[in-house]
């Protein structure tokens, strides 16, 4: 579970970078993710899933 909490802590804290430092870029990036079909998002969730899964299994191994 503290594992867990970490890679929860870092992605907020990526995120976070990333609007404070890039607003105007993550605006339009938000308006393109709207504009993208449901297929495709979850194509794209999917393989970002499992190349996430893999560099953890990876890192741990």
């Amino acid at each position: 579970m503290a594992d867990f909490l970490g890679a929860l802590g870092l992605v907020f804290v990526i995120e976070g970078l990333v609007f404070a430092a890039f607003p105007a870029h993550a605006k339009r990036a938000m308006a393109s993710v709207l504009e993208t079909h449901d297929g495709s998002l979850r194509v794209i969730g999917i393989g970002s899933a499992v190349v996430g899964l893999i560099v953890v299994w990876l890192a741990r191994g």
